[in-house]
């Protein structure tokens, strides 16, 4: 595929072994921190109050088969078999397959939809529609729309519950590896000790977000690597030095026997075993970083067995140890050797904090594509690294994250209510990926809908096992994902429904260029010099705060632009195909719309890059637009009216193999360090921004541009780029709605609740749509604007 003008997606390459060695490799340090630390708090939650180690060891055997069992079934089966191939473009998480579905149903509510966005190359359909049958749940889905509402719930319940993970397993994972020094100091030393000294480590992770894990990341791997060999060699010394007979405990019957002899206590301590999953999602989520063979192979050749042989050593020393001090507790440090007991400690600290990282990076990643698909207030996204893609930092949510991580750990005191929470978040997460997966294998890879039931069912029933027993701990620290949740839920789902309704106030309202146009008559119109930037909502007509501008004030810029920055349900959008470029009204009107189009997980433009790219596919679509007049005069109308009718006449600029054949290109003269080809000597246009100050270098465009004589171009079109050329040195204008919400009278008292005063809250204070867009202060130009809703 041509990287810049490709439309179809090139077929996936088997990677060389090196490759995916050193892929696994590095996965180890950001997909499997917070698996791989489980061990330490898992049998000290199950343990904790539900049941007791008896001299029988049904209870440890019993607890052993359940996790040895339940890690291979969920992660091993679950995820790393089946939902890994459930990538979006290499992309993966709750929001890829919530994307897949959207491509292949028409369920999506997001607003401004065109049939454009359809022939990216990133749109990728499993089977063409041809190629696949109508479903009937498909039909179905499609027919309610209040199902659609159901499905977008559904993954923000998933969204809120990893969010609230990202507050809860850091305090889990940095308490339990801390705790290990209650083996070396006395109770009251321990109980004064351990709290401190957790708190300062979580103050010190959190606030070292801003600088970016690129800086420190090589030493992620080699400690999580360090971490799972000492595991799992002294579990395997466990094994061999205590129980080498502990194998047998991986019948499943020892399962049966647990229930059967604890009975409910034996169901709820299940809240804590199933903590032993914490992570798994994190393997799909982190899928877009590296590929699905380096996942693999890291898992099962290395994470698996270790996991397996750490809990198996710990199984195999509390068999022989029953007598053991309650001060203690059940568990990860009672197994570990005296003499290697205090570097293990600061290993496993190490290893706490590098999972800890793991998910607070997460958190900020799916709160960044839930704010891309509108459904998040819009927070300040800072890219703490240019090569590293994906690595982002949100100050205001790194902080809320390290104040409720503080406090959570200074409130439970202890790993079992840490558990119960945590174990709560982490299952409704695993859920709601079940629920999601099994629409994708029947709506995207057209399987039966009898083996989407059956992985429905058989999935499902395990989680919902783990979820019954999370949840009746609710009083037990179950009760703070619930409630963290349901905040996150109402935030969220009060933006997005606000945000739905302002763009259909918006479809209602907006206006036609005719009518602007015979007003401009009326009111004496003047056009200034500069190009005006309107940014709205739109993809179609002219947006209503826009025409009370020119009511109030009857002039505007000489060369106006409609830009709608907008997000599709694709991880990435090709540069190339980014822009959508189009005339609104008469060319001699100098009056453009622009949609720029970003997936889920693309990087915004700063705002110079922004200008020069705008600038310069205008200058390309005015070319292309001259050239298609003139295949239109000479008869070619026919063969070239379907070009212009779809999308109101809008073009891909970028990705048109048009633009190559005609020189339509540009450079950035700053970019060739002086060096001039023959491509460069043409005549051509420059355009160059007006300097702030003397010291400021000008950023220049340049684009070729074929001389008056040259056939199929009009003196007209020469004039229309100089005045382009003129407008950009004038200076630029970004034109943004701010915007104030009312309800209707006679408004239901929770719409007025919910609109009039939660959403008026978070716009206050969230940042502004200027900060989203990257707009400089010194150009912003704000139109107030009314919605009634």
């Amino acid at each position: 595929m041509d990287p810049e003008f490709g439309v179809g997606t090139a077929p996936r390459k088997r990677e060389p072994w090196r490759t995916t060695l050193l892929l696994a490799y590095q996965s180890l340090g950001v997909v499997y921190g917070d698996l791989s630390i489980s061990p330490l708090y898992v049998y000290k939650s199950t343990f904790a109050e539900d049941i007791t180690h008896s001299e029988g060891n049904e209870e440890i055997y019993g607890a052993l088969s359940f996790v040895f069992w339940t890690l291979t079934l969920i992660p091993l089966l679950k995820y790393v078999t089946i939902v890994l191939r459930a990538d979006d473009n290499g992309e993966g998480g709750t929001f890829a397959l919530y994307s897949l579905i959207c491509r292949h149903a028409n369920v999506s509510l997001l607003p401004n939809r065109q049939v454009a966005d359809e022939e990216l190359s990133t749109y990728r359909l499993e089977r063409p529609p041809e190629a696949a049958g109508r479903s009937g749940i498909k039909a179905w889905l499609e027919k309610h729309k209040n199902l659609h509402t159901a499905l977008l719930v559904m993954v923000m319940i998933g969204t809120c519950m990893v969010i609230g993970d990202g507050v809860l397993t850091p305090a889990i994972s940095v308490f339990s590896a801390v705790s290990g020094l209650e083996l070396s100091l006395s109770k009251d030393q321990h109980e004064y000790a351990v709290i401190p000294i957790t708190c300062a480590i979580l103050v010190f992770l959190f606030a070292l977000q801003h600088y970016g894990t690129h800086r420190v990341g090589f030493l992620f791997a080699p400690i999580i690597l360090a971490w799972l060999l000492c595991m799992s060699t002294i579990g395997l010394y466990n094994i061999i030095r205590w129980n080498p007979q502990v194998y047998t405990a991986l019948n499943p019957s020892y399962m049966i026997r647990f229930l059967r002899k604890t009975k409910k206590s034996g169901w709820m301590s299940l809240g804590g075993i199933l903590l032993c999953m914490t992570g798994s999602e994190a393997m799909f989520a982190d899928l877009g970083h590296f590929s699905y063979s380096a996942i693999q192979l890291a898992f099962n050749s290395l994470v698996y067995p270790s996991l397996i042989l750490g809990y198996m050593g710990q199984a195999a020393y509390l068999s022989q140890h029953h007598n053991l001090d309650a001060s203690y507790q059940i568990g990860f440090y009672i197994a570990v050797p005296e003499s290697v007991r205090w570097p293990v400690l600061l290993l496993a600290i190490l290893a706490s904090v590098v999972g800890s990282q793991a998910i607070i990076s997460g958190t900020f990643s799916i709160i960044s594509q839930s704010q891309s698909l509108s459904c998040f207030p819009r927070v300040k996204v800072v890219h703490t690294s240019d090569k590293v893609h994906g690595q982002i930092y949100i100050p205001e949510v790194n902080w809320i994250l390290m104040v409720l991580c503080i406090a959570v750990t200074v409130g439970f005191r202890n790993t079992k209510h840490m558990g119960n929470a945590s174990g709560l978040a982490v299952i409704t997460v695993m859920l709601v990926t079940t629920c999601l997966m099994s629409l994708v294998i029947m709506l995207c890879w057209d399987r039966s809908p009898w083996l989407a039931l059956a992985f429905f069912l058989f999935f499902g029933s395990i989680e919902s096992l783990y979820f019954s027993a999370s949840l009746i701990k609710f009083l037990e620290g179950a009760w703070l994902p619930i409630l963290l949740a349901l905040i996150l839920l109402a935030v969220m789902f009060v933006w997005h429904h606000t945000t739905i309704k302002k763009y259909e106030y918006d479809m209602h309202n907006k206006v036609t260029l005719e009518w602007l146009l015979a007003l401009g008559d009326k009111l004496g119109m003047v056009r200034v010099p500069g190009i005006g930037l309107v940014y709205t909502d739109l993809t179609s007509g002219v947006p209503a705060n826009f025409s009370r501008f020119v009511t109030n004030l009857p002039a505007f810029h000489r060369v106006l632009v409609f830009v709608c920055v907008k997000s599709v349900t694709v991880p990435h959008v090709l540069p190339a195909e980014r822009y959508l470029v189009g005339r609104v009204g008469p060319p001699g009107h100098r009056s453009y719309r622009c949609i720029v189009r970003y997936g889920y997980r693309d990087v915004h433009q700063n705002v110079d890059s922004f200008e020069t790219e705008l600038v310069e596919s205008l200058a390309t679509f005015i070319k292309l637009d001259a050239l298609f007049r003139c295949s239109d005069a000479g008869g070619g109308e026919q063969r070239d009216s379907n070009y212009y009718e779809r999308e109101n006449a809008l073009t891909v600029i970028g990705s048109n193999p048009l633009r190559r054949h005609m020189g339509l290109g540009y450079d950035d003269s700053h970019s060739h360090d002086g060096a001039s080809s023959d491509s460069d000597r043409v005549d051509g246009i420059e355009l160059a921004a007006a300097a702030a100050a003397p010291a400021v270098v000008k950023k220049q465009v340049r684009f070729a541009v074929a001389p008056p004589r040259s056939p199929g171009v009009d003196e007209s079109v020469l004039e229309e780029l100089h005045e382009l050329c003129e407008a950009r040195e004038a200076g630029t204008a970004f034109i943004l709605g701010h915007s104030h919400v009312k309800t209707k009278p006679g408004s239901s008292l929770l719409k007025r609740l919910a609109v009039g005063v939660g959403y008026n809250f978070l716009r206050r204070n969230c940042r502004g749509p200027d900060v989203a867009l990257r707009v400089p202060p010194a150009s912003l130009l704000e139109v107030g604007m009314v919605y009634v809703l």
